[in-house]
């Protein structure tokens, strides 16, 4: 039977489709062998080729880090720089740099830096000792430091032994500071162990199981209590690989150890700074800027090589009266810069306030102005009576002929609609306030921008009693606080109309996707600023050019373990005053700076609020910025940080546990560099971190967008239309903002329909129904920009 009962049987398995084909597939066994051979030579070629590429690799690692070690070990390197942090106060650190000195063979100098040569070690060393409280100074060590030696008392003030008890307050905001500056090499040097071996061996395991956590994993803990101990320490620290921030091996630096001063007779107020100490890290030229710490950039009129002063070896037959001179410093080598090479110190752009003008008008265009001109005066104009020749050119056709009638007696009727309109016009709005634009008025209001304006009463604070500066700090905290609570809400004022007090914001339709024009109305400052086309180009290209110093044979270049002097030209008399008063208590830090590091731009910062500092940072307050090796005051401006958008919201306030994105007019800084906020609590008070993070980007271009929230509140509902009020206060504002968007708390979208009575309200529809306890706002945006820093403030 057929259908789909019938019986299907499974086809004959087989490989071929019939015997004449099962021969085809067959190979000869010389060709096979052949075809194999063939294979594992291109099998063995490739690993070999493999195995090539690997050994070339590890042999650069390995030549990479034989090089490393004899720069940093050899007697052609500078001395390793080793940093005493005490954890707590009542560490005792003039001990342990004396009996680092004494393992030495070199007595403690009167000096802040102490450096010995050890020819049993083979090794220079330079001992800094962290002074206890003193933040700027902890600060300025750690960034020269090859290696940070904490040292933590074994003695814990209660049984329960925790990181709290062989640490203070100050140890853990340092440890904090050193960690967002990037922390180096670092040990924990364990003082006052029992002498008993059995409660010795627990208190210094105990000790080491609290402070473990606080550390980096490589981190060591040793015994130092004893001369044996620190000698163990020693040789272990001669062989120990030293790891450095990244950012500090981009630059050359030098810390100075001598500090000079040299009066300028030509110029008077001027002199030449005398800078005494190694270089490190990177090779310089005489022919680049400079930048001293605490005192700004500058140029260099001459380097002095000089001979090294702590010889690992001294030949033979050479008396200490020729150790003597070598520390009188004799010159080996003088570098003269190039006028043609030497970079200009060159900070702002000068603009041109003719570059916006218009060209001369051609013959052309002046005859098609006369021939324009002629054609009006040939024109008849019917024009009110009374009016001049000068009023007359005042008026418009399209309003002469909306206006004026065609009869004397529509004249009259003119004259007595312009008396009445002078007579409806309030006291209070005379026709003399209003006669520049709506955007001239929203500027010069006071409370324009109320929220983020900088030039408050706080900046003078040398001329408010203390109950006066307490009000301020009570209004700024609750503004803080309102700000969390109702963010960008902001009140139409009832005495301007909302169309001139806000003439410069505008609405957006998606803040993700609307354009916005980056160099659309710019500000003055924005004049004297630099910008980058392609600045990771630019940024490749620099890194480039300095890594060539290093490699290359240049006579203008002094190379990195030199002992050299730097003549730094054009320094203020009272600021090198300054400086040499500041080298008694913290190192002075001379680095040389890559192409386009002395020009301003706008800087974006990575920020987070730090732990310890509780009082509110606003935007525009004046902060003191440490990036790297500079230091300078800014006034910044928070942004959110969107990945997916063009634009970033303003924020009013660094709020703590997030990041925010910190915009500031600053010195061109190249990235990966650290960044340490601080800000004086009171005036006169040692300053406080607020603040830490690293450099992000410099684009001019990034839009900071500030936003405001009008609000109203539904008077009668029906379904999807309601009459809303207090978001206006006159009809004329419900007009101006009618093309806007407005939305509900609970989600519901709508628009502005007309304006209802005399008082602001409107009437609104959206596109769901609408609750009577949901509030109606309105979103308005406003690009903002950074303070310029009134004052250059050094910090010393």
């Amino acid at each position: 039977m057929g259908g789909s009962r019938v019986q299907i049987n499974k086809p004959h398995k087989t490989r071929f489709a019939s015997k004449s084909s099962r021969n085809v597939h067959k190979v000869s066994l010389k060709v096979k062998h052949r075809t194999a051979k063939s294979e594992r030579n291109v099998v063995q070629s490739l690993r070999a080729v493999r195995n090539q590429r690997n050994k070339m690799i590890r042999d650069q690692k390995k030549a990479a880090l034989l090089n490393e070690k004899r720069a940093t070990s050899g007697s052609n390197c500078p001395p390793r720089v080793i940093v005493l942090f005490g954890l707590s106060s009542d560490v005792d650190l003039n001990s342990v740099e004396e009996n680092l000195l004494s393992l030495l063979c070199a007595e403690k100098s009167g000096s802040l830096f102490s450096t010995a040569a050890s020819s049993e070690y083979k090794l220079r060393v330079m001992v800094l000792k962290a002074p206890c409280g003193d933040l700027l100074s902890c600060m300025e060590m750690a960034k020269v430091a090859d290696l940070i030696a904490f040292v933590a008392s074994a003695k814990p003030s209660c049984e329960e032994n925790t990181s709290d008890d062989y640490m203070d307050s100050f140890g853990t905001q340092c440890l904090s500071v050193f960690k967002a500056i990037g922390l180096p090499s670092s040990v924990v040097l364990i003082r006052d162990l029992p002498e008993d071996p059995k409660r010795r061996h627990d208190s210094k395991k105990a000790c080491t199981s609290c402070l473990a956590p606080e550390f980096p994993e490589d981190c060591k803990f040793y015994a130092a209590d004893t001369k044996d101990e620190l000698h163990k320490f020693m040789w272990l620290f001669k062989e120990q690989r030293l790891s450095a921030p990244h950012w500090r091996n981009q630059r050359p630096y030098i810390a100075a150890e001598k500090v000079d001063l040299i009066t300028d007779e030509q110029s008077s107020g001027k002199c030449t700074l005398l800078l005494t100490g190694y270089l490190r890290a990177r090779a310089l030229s005489v022919n680049q800027l400079v930048h001293v710490s605490g005192a700004g950039d500058f140029q260099l009129s001459k380097i002095e090589m000089l001979k090294d002063p702590f010889p690992i070896n001294l030949r033979k037959g050479q008396d200490l009266m020729d150790a003597d001179d070598l520390c009188n410093g004799q010159v080996i080598q003088s570098f003269i810069p190039d006028c043609s090479k030497q970079e200009a110190l060159l900070v702002e752009s000068i603009p041109d306030p003719l570059a916006g003008e218009q060209t001369w008008p051609t013959e052309a265009e002046m005859a098609e102005a006369e021939k324009t001109q002629k054609q009006k005066k040939i024109k008849k104009r019917k024009l009110p009576r009374g009016t001049s020749e000068y009023q007359a050119a005042w008026i418009l056709n399209e309003s002469d002929e909306d206006d004026l009638g065609t009869s004397d007696y529509a004249d009259e009727e003119d004259d007595s609609m312009v008396l009445d309109e002078e007579k409806s016009v309030p006291p209070d709005q005379d026709s003399n306030k209003y006669d520049f634009d709506e955007d001239q008025y929203s500027l010069n209001l006071r409370d324009s921008d109320e929220e983020t304006d900088a030039d408050s009463v706080m900046e003078d604070g040398e001329n408010l009693t203390r109950e006066q500066v307490e009000e301020e700090i009570k209004k700024i905290k609750a503004s803080h606080a309102e700000d969390e609570e109702f963010p960008d809400e902001v009140d139409a004022p009832l005495d301007i109309a909302a169309r001139k007090r806000f003439a410069k914001y505008r609405g957006l339709k998606s803040f993700r996707t609307s354009s916005w024009d980056p160099k659309e109305s710019l500000p003055p400052e924005y004049a004297r600023i630099f910008e980058f086309d392609n600045f990771a180009r630019t940024q490749k290209h620099v890194l480039a050019k300095a890594l060539d110093l290093d490699h290359g044979s240049r006579d203008d270049c002094i190379h990195v373990g030199s002992y050299a002097r730097l003549h730094i030209k054009e320094v203020p008399v009272n600021l090198a005053t300054q400086i040499s008063v500041r080298a008694n208590a913290m190192p002075v830090i001379t680095c040389g700076l890559l192409q386009h590091e002395s020009k301003m731009s706008v800087l974006h910062f990575s920020i987070k609020k730090h732990d310890s500092f509780e009082d509110p940072i606003k935007s525009k307050e004046e902060l003191i910025f440490h990036v790297g090796f500079r230091e300078f005051v800014a006034r910044p401006l928070f942004s959110a940080d969107n990945l997916n958008a063009d634009k970033h919201k303003m924020e009013r306030f660094l709020h703590t546990g997030r990041f925010s994105v910190a915009s500031v007019y600053a010195p061109i800084s190249f990235p990966p560099l650290p960044l340490i906020v601080l800000k004086s609590k009171e005036a006169g008070s040692s300053h406080a971190v607020a603040a830490v993070g690293s450099l992000r980007s410099i684009d001019p271009c990034r839009i900071l967008l500030k936003k405001i929230i009008l609000t109203g509140y539904p008077q009668r509902v029906s379904k999807s239309k309601a009459i809303v009020r207090y978001m206006f206060h006159n009809p004329e504002d419900v007009r101006w903002f009618k093309p806007l968007e407005v939305w509900t708390k609970c989600g519901r979208r709508g628009r502005i329909k007309e304006p209802v009575g005399t008082h602001g309200a409107m009437k609104c529809v959206f596109n769901g129904v609408l609750q009577q306890n949901d509030t109606v706002c309105m979103s308005l945006y406003k690009r903002c920009y950074p303070k310029w820093p009134e004052r250059i403030k050094t910090g010393i």
